[in-house]
């Protein structure tokens, strides 16, 4: 059963040193300062999975708290390349990364598959793809009726998934709208759940057919007003275009990554200070 908790404790109590961590987000709702707080507590040999990892995953990946990712498609989107990322495949900075990667639609059918306590997933996929080539967590199997060769992958049941959503109320319950990807299977898939919220209310008011996660799969509720930034949540605020643009400046040198999550994230005690920091750092910018 969900309960209301500030963020530094569901982190720490949650999620520990070597578990597989699903930060789940797509478009919006990305889970940024759950992430922040995983680097501040220096939380090590994570198995990361996400279907999209972008900035929060980059800034993960840097401050080497990760050990592997299981991943379909990773970038700075509209922008370019992950260099924190890159550096940690290409050199091992700040530590090797290994790596699983899959094509979007398996991924999401793992998460199913590990929603619905299944071994493995099966799809129509990978045909003519050189992915079975690398990863050998791609195999095919005969269907028992038909006889078509199909793909097979293990199913994704992470250790702890981690959202950010619109609503929670009282008792756990969370309610979440927009463009949602696969949190919902991410977290059903999912030992224990984490979800930071942009308000906590008496009712959730839910609309027909909304996206309504029980309080029974959730593990912590956290109010983190401003949660998912830069990325946006539907009904409160938009996407920070610009801090995508600033990250692959920030990204592409160790140096300056590194002095960048120190002042921003490392030396900073939670999302309430980073966002004062960070809005320091912009004003003395626009300034110059």
């Amino acid at each position: 059963m969900a309960r209301l908790t500030p963020l530094h404790e569901a982190v720490s109590d949650i999620i520990q040193n070597g578990d597989t961590v699903a930060l789940e987000g797509f478009t919006h709702l990305i889970p940024h300062a759950a992430g922040h707080e995983i680097i501040r507590q220096g939380k090590t040999d994570l198995t990361l999975v996400r279907m999209t990892p972008d900035l929060i995953y980059d800034q993960i990946i840097g401050s080497g708290c990760a050990s592997k990712l299981i991943f379909s498609w990773g970038g700075n989107p509209g922008v370019g390349s992950l260099h924190r990322f890159r550096d940690a495949i290409e050199q091992g900075w700040p530590r090797p990364l290994a790596y699983e990667e899959h094509s979007h639609a398996a991924l999401a059918n793992a998460y199913v598959a590990g929603a619905s306590n299944l071994p493995f997933a099966v799809l129509r996929g990978y045909t003519g793809s050189d992915l079975p080539k690398v990863n050998p967590n791609i195999r095919f199997i005969e269907c028992p009726f038909t006889g078509e060769k199909l793909a097979a992958i293990p199913s994704i049941r992470p250790d702890v998934t981690v959202i950010h959503a619109q609503k929670a109320d009282r008792r756990g319950n969370v309610l979440l709208w927009g463009i949602v990807g696969v949190q919902k299977e991410a977290v059903l898939a999912a030992k224990r759940a984490i979800v930071t919220v942009e308000e906590v209310v008496d009712e959730l008011d839910a609309p027909p057919n909304a996206c309504v996660l029980p309080r029974w799969a959730v593990a912590a509720v956290c109010h983190v007003p401003g949660g998912a930034y830069p990325s946006y949540a539907q009904d409160y605020y938009e996407r920070d275009n610009r801090f995508y643009q600033a990250w692959d400046a920030i990204s592409r040198s160790r140096e300056a990554f590194t002095a960048w999550i120190d002042r921003h994230v490392r030396n900073t005690a939670d999302f309430e200070e980073f966002k004062r920091v960070f809005a320091e750092t912009t004003k003395s910018k626009e300034a110059v």
